[in-house]
Order: C-alpha cells, then structure tokens, then sequence
C-alpha cells in the first residue's frame, strides 16, 4: 500500500464517517480508528517504504490518522462569538502554510477581502499540497492557524465575516 494509497482509503473513512477500519494485505497491516484514538500502519522490514506510527501532526510528510491521540482539537469558541463569523475548518490533517513558497507573501492576511474559492492557504498531507480554498465571500477577521503548525481534521483556520 502506497502512501497515495492510504491517503485515499483515510479521505474516504472521513467522508463515509467510519470509525473503526483495519486491513491487512500481505506483509501491511492498516488499522484506522476516528474519534480519539491514532492511525497506526505497520509495514514488513523489506517493504520498499518505512513503517509510521506516529501522528502526521508530529512532522511534515508522515503518515497518520484523522485525529490525534489527544482527542479533537479545541473549539476556539472567541471567534463564533463574534458576529456570526463564518469558521473555514481543515478537511485534512497535515502542516498549514500560508503561502505557496517559503519567503513569498501569505495567500492572504487579517483585513483582506476574500471570494468564494479564494485560495486561503495550503496543507501538506503525505507530500501533497492540498489548497484549501474559501467557502464564503467575505473579510478575514481571523487566522487561528501558524504558518507551519500541525493540524488535525476540523480544526480552525480562519474567522471570515461574510458579506451582507
């Protein structure tokens, strides 16, 4: 099982909202289980990849569950509250970044107006960008993510106003 493989298999646990999955093909052994407990993928010692076991939210490009160990990640509660602010989520777990290359301009900043589809930033998943892209017009009040951090499925991005 390649990683594009198991990235594939964990979006789709995600969007069929499955809990609990295990597989085993030849010497791989996959066991996937959400909501509080970790991915841990074993691999026979001559598979030509190594075997992970830890988050991906410990380091860029491992590969790991759709939620931590710890549990989900804190609601930030501060930015809702607000006037009804419009919370963009991560759909993945990966590292945030918030532009498209190390030293160039974030894709965008607190103040800037923003359109449907707007790339907001990006999200390295098993060495695959993945744009994560506004789902509504409006004015970023709000970034809750560090260019660089971990992130976990359903966390907090960005706190958008939406337009009237």
């Amino acid at each position: 099982m390649n990683q594009r493989e198991l990235k594939e298999l964990i979006e789709f646990l995600i969007e069929k909202d499955i809990a609990e999955f295990e597989l085993e093909r030849g010497d791989v052994k996959v066991k996937i289980r959400r909501g509080g407990q970790t991915t841990v993928v074993h691999a026979h010692a001559e598979m030509p990849y190594p075997s992970y076991s830890k988050p991906l939210s410990a380091e860029p490009g491992q590969i790991a569950s759709a939620s931590s160990a710890a549990g989900p990640p804190p609601a930030s509660k501060e930015p809702a509250a607000e006037e009804n602010l419009h919370i963009v989520k991560s759909p993945i777990v990966g590292t945030l970044y918030e532009s498209p290359s190390p030293g160039a301009p974030p894709f965008v900043k607190v103040g800037d107006t923003v359109e449907l589809g707007q790339v907001l930033c990006i999200v390295e998943a098993m060495k695959l960008l993945n744009e994560i892209e506004s789902d509504v017009a409006g004015e970023i009040v709000k970034k809750l993510g560090t260019n660089g951090q971990p992130i976990e499925y359903g966390q907090e991005l960005f706190a958008i106003r939406p337009k009237k």
